[in-house]
This record gives C-alpha cells, structure tokens and sequence, in this order.
C-alpha cells in the first residue's frame, strides 16, 4: 500500500488516482500508523511553503516523515512536497523546512531572457534532463517532458543529490534523489504517459 500524505494541502486525490491508474493501491490519509506502516509513501503539494509546514506540524505530521524516510522505505516528493524536503525557503521570508536534504529552496528572480520576459510562476511543459541513473527514469527517455506550475526551485548544498534539471531562464534543479528519498519539483500525475511511468516505476521500489 501506498500512503499519500493528507495534511489539508495539495492535489491529493489525483495523485491518489494515478497511482491506481498504474495499478498501485494507494489510500490518502493522516493517521500517523497507516503512514508507518505504508510499503511507501508520497508526500505531494500545492501552495505556500510556510502554511504547508503548519498543516504538517498542527497534524503531527513532521516527526512522522522523518520517522518513516529512516526505515529505508521508498519516499517521494512532488512539487512543493520537493521543496519541503530542504532545510529552509525564503518564501515569506527564511522559514525552516523538513531539514532532510541540506539547502534551500529560492524564488525564480529575472526581468528578462535573451529578451522575452518569463513569466512567474513557471508554469507548462518543459523538458526534464536526467543527471544521474535513478530507477524511477527506467523507460522514460532523457529530454522527456513533464508539467510543471511553481514560482520557487530548489538548491541543493550536495550537487551529488541532483538527478534531474530543466531550463527556465537558467538551468534549476527538478530533481534529486538521495537514498531512499526520490522528489520532483514537475507534476508526475499531471505529465501523461512519461509522468505515469515514472509513478510506476515508484510503485515497484521495494
């Protein structure tokens, strides 16, 4: 069973159901022992760094990410459940994050590109490069595209944790992998066919 995390944010239910689209039994929830006691779990997100954090705390949530990624059990993030992996965002300003993965999480900053002006938040198809070998690209060809809606990216202190980048502006990271931890900053199960894919090979981590 897959648990995906509900502490009142984020698009839960079709993270929910694209899991079982590839044939996964996953369950939405907050009870601290359905989570632990998950083959692995997801913690996906939308919206404001600083309030996802509360929800998580008010909910008793915090302790029981960190005690669930040290059981070695497969863990993943997408999108803002990506940034809330790192130490701190300065959305709103310096606001602690899960501390999981060493860094910071940084707002998109430019006027202009080559140019054209891009616009905040990122937000469509972009191409996904894979930096390092990590099971969840098994099958999914390098340059693939995958959707993305989000105004902040992640910096990660060790460049040994990044597995993916994209380009908006500049080269950012989308994707890191560290151990058993494996986040996104795209929407997997809003990317079609690559997106599924990657959700599947997810569902087989043992």
């Amino acid at each position: 069973m897959i648990a995906v995390i509900d502490y009142g944010m984020g698009n839960l239910r079709s993270v929910q159901k694209a899991l079982e689209t590839v044939g996964a039994k996953a369950i939405v929830t907050s009870d601290p022992q359905e989570i632990l006691g998950a083959r692995s779990v997801v913690l996906p997100g939308v919206g404001a760094f600083k309030d996802c954090m509360e929800h998580l705390r008010e909910r008793g949530l915090l302790e029981v990410v960190h005690r669930f990624i040290e059981t070695g059990k497969p863990f993943l993030g997408i999108c803002l459940g990506l940034q809330l992996l790192f130490s701190q965002s300065e959305e709103f300003g310096d606001v602690l994050g899960l501390g999981i993965i060493p860094g910071k999480t940084v707002r998109f900053n430019f006027d202009d590109h080559k140019g054209e002006k891009l616009k905040i938040p990122h937000m469509g198809w972009n191409s996904v490069h894979q930096k390092k070998e990590s099971p969840l690209f098994k099958g999914i060809p390098d340059a693939s595209w995958f959707y993305f809606v989000h105004s902040f990216y992640v910096v990660p202190e060790d460049p040994g944790t990044v597995c993916a980048t994209a380009d908006y502006g500049s080269e950012f990271v989308c994707g890191i992998q560290h151990d058993n931890v494996h986040a996104f900053q795209f929407h997997p199960e809003k990317s079609q066919t690559m997106g599924l894919t990657l959700l599947k090979n997810f569902s087989l981590l043992q």
